[in-house]
């Protein structure tokens, strides 16, 4: 579906109907890990829409959205298997139109981390974001937990604009040599699709020790040299936070997150573990 109208007319009869509906959002270049959001959707509602729209306004001016996978038709085949009930495709020009004006910026959790690093990109994500929640009106919202700090900005946005969505995590699906999956991974030629698994393989031992109680800055120093000898970098951050409002930590007394994000080759991975 390409046209609001449509699509607002679909979820009103399904609303109608007595349905829930799940929306999974997506930029395409869909992977085993989109489809499990999808499929978990199906488990928890009745229908499942899945939208696919690179979104312009969270990439940087020497990021990569030129380069970024698409093909949507492929996508559409794959969404067939988990059974999603309609695909949202808008074009630019019916997320963006003429006179475009409006950003939607959260103080705080959206500081730091990827939001040092990519200045901009989190006030891209919320306003898109809100849109597509504005847009399919869902009943609940499904969001994989690699990108930890957009699902907090997220939760956020939501929860201080009165969206009326619940946001929820999936966690993170890997390969089975624990890489996250990602659309980015297919930049990774074969050397560094090897070297790639030592990124969360170094995370877990972080968050091993820190739940022995050991202090943050040391395992993080010897993190970072470890994945800059590995072939990493830069290494953008490496660091230890607070679950739920991403405060940075020295000794974990409650739930946290290890996240880091760190340039192998051209491509740009990013990843977190529980602590």
């Amino acid at each position: 579906m390409t046209d609001p109208a449509a699509l607002r007319a679909t979820v009103e009869a399904w609303r109608r109907a007595g349905e829930s509906v799940v929306l999974v959002p997506t930029m395409g270049a869909l992977h085993a890990g989109h489809l499990a959001l999808v499929a978990h959707a199906k488990a928890i509602g009745r229908r499942a829409v899945v939208s696919i729209f690179v979104n312009p306004t969270q990439f940087g001016p020497n990021e990569d959205f030129a380069r970024y996978p698409r093909d949507v038709a492929a996508d559409l085949a794959e969404l067939a298997g988990p059974g999603a009930d309609a695909a949202w495709t808008p074009e630019v020009e019916t997320m963006y139109p003429p006179g475009f004006a409006t950003r939607i910026a959260v103080a705080g959790l959206s500081e730091g981390l990827c939001g040092s690093v990519r200045p901009g990109h989190f006030a891209g994500v919320a306003t898109v974001v809100t849109k597509l929640l504005n847009q399919v009106r869902p009943d609940i919202a499904l969001f994989g937990e690699k990108d930890f700090q957009q699902l907090q900005v997220i939760r956020r946005a939501v929860r201080d604009l009165d969206l009326g969505v619940e946001i929820r995590g999936v966690p993170t699906i890997r390969e089975a040599d624990g890489l996250a999956l990602s659309s980015r991974n297919r930049y990774l030629d074969a050397a560094e699709r090897a070297v790639a698994p030592r990124l969360h393989a170094v995370l877990a031992r972080i968050a091993a020790a820190l739940r022995e109680g050991a202090a943050a800055a040391p395992l993080l120093a010897e993190g970072v040299a470890e994945l800059s000898a590995a072939g990493f970098g830069p290494v953008q951050y490496l660091e230890v936070r607070d679950a739920e409002t991403l405060a940075p930590l020295e000794r974990v007394a409650g739930p946290a997150r290890v996240l880091a994000a760190a340039y192998l080759g051209r491509t740009r991975l990013i990843d977190n573990v529980a602590v």
